[in-house]
Formats: C-alpha cells, structure tokens, sequence
C-alpha cells in the first residue's frame, strides 16, 4: 500500500484472544464458564461506551473487573475475591492467535505499534507473556485521553505517538465498532474477521476483509 508507513493494531480480539479466558472460566464455573466469557466481553465493551457517553472515564482493568462482577450476577454465579482476583491476572495473559507471530514478523518494514483501550500495565503484562516486547515501538492507550474508542481523538493518539498522518497508517482491528471508527477518521482499515460476521451498517469499512492476521502481510505488499 503506497504510503503506509506503520501498522497500528488493535489488541482485545485482534492480537490477543478474549475467548482464551473461557478456560479458566470453566475451571471455576464448570458448564457456565462459556457463557460467562461471552457475556463478560459483552459487557465489558459496552461500559466502555456507556462511560465514554457518561464523561465517567475508569481504567480498562475496573471496568473488567466491574463487567465480571455483573456478569456472574447476572449468570447466578457466586464470584468470591480469590476466583475475581485469578480471572483478572488471568486477564493479563491472555494467548495471541497462533498465526500471529508470523504474521507480526513478516510486517518488520513497518512500524508496529498498539493502541488501545487497556490501560498500559494491562498491556504490558499481555506483551510481555506472550513474548512480544521486542515487537511493537509503542503502546498507545486511551488512559492517556480519558475516553475510549471509537471517540475519534483515541485515533488521533496514534498519529501523534507515530508523527504521521492519518493516511500514513493501517490500521488493523478485529472489532467492527473500532474499524468503523477507526475508518471515519481517516486511517486505511483492514477488518480481521475471523468469525465471518455482518458488518454493521455505520456508513463506513474496512479497506480489506481478512479471515485472519496472517493474510495482512501479502495484502499490505499486494500493491
């Protein structure tokens, strides 16, 4: 792609697997521990939003935590203080895909960088467990705005950290929200959709459709 001098990617969802906490899930809540994983993502994207409306910014670990509370309520689940404190550091070793690595190695002509809705212990500590601390030049985090995505501003954290402009970026995002978001404001967008899902009618896409991250390397040297 002319241009493009850095890939910035999404975390949650896209370099790192959101669905491989439904184990440890199973092993507290037995059969319910699936359930659980997906209702407690559920969750956890939506009081993002709500807080973002609300102008009542927490870090990315509270409003975690706060979505696992309402979901094993929700659930009839009992969450004691031990089992709360395991998922949460469980949180913060989450596994990346395994194409991944690959992936991310074959992308060494660009600049590589993550922004995102975690605050930076959170994304330092999921870097560093899967090895990758070597990999990115910077972790943008929304902490540093007090807002998360899609406000447009979290997007122009990444033009600033990187000193370049919007056209300058790809940006990779397993989350159609932050696509579309991410899209609006200028960056050139490739969707990581693993699931093969709709995507939403927000007036904006993707740039390219990926089955998964290790498609992104031939798609970027393509043109």
């Amino acid at each position: 792609m002319a241009g493009l001098k850095a890939v910035v990617f999404d975390a949650y969802g896209t370099l790192f697997d959101v669905s491989s906490i439904a184990g440890a899930c199973r092993e507290l809540f037995g059969g319910d521990g699936d359930r659980l994983c997906a209702r407690w993502r559920a969750k956890q994207l939506e009081y993002t939003w709500l807080r973002s409306l609300m102008g009542r910014y927490e870090d990315f670990d509270r409003v975690t935590a706060d979505a696992l509370s309402h979901s094993c309520a929700a659930l009839g689940l009992e969450l004691s203080d031990a089992n709360g404190t395991a998922l949460m550091e469980r949180y913060n070793r989450l596994e990346t895909y395994p194409e991944n690595k690959a992936a991310l190695s074959a992308l060494a002509d660009y600049r590589l960088m993550i922004l995102s809705n975690g605050n930076p212990s959170m994304l330092e500590a999921v870097v560093a467990s899967n090895g990758l601390e070597d990999v990115f030049e910077r972790l943008i985090s929304v902490r540093e705005l007090g807002v998360f995505k899609p406000d447009p501003r979290v997007y122009e954290l990444a033009c600033s950290a990187a000193g370049l402009r919007a056209n300058e970026i790809a940006f990779v995002s397993s989350n159609y929200f932050d696509i579309a978001g991410a899209a609006a404001f200028g960056f050139r967008t490739f969707w990581v959709n693993r699931r093969n899902e709709e995507p939403d009618v927000l007036g904006v896409g993707a740039a390219a459709v990926l089955e998964n991250l290790g498609q992104l390397p031939d798609v970027l040297s393509a043109e």
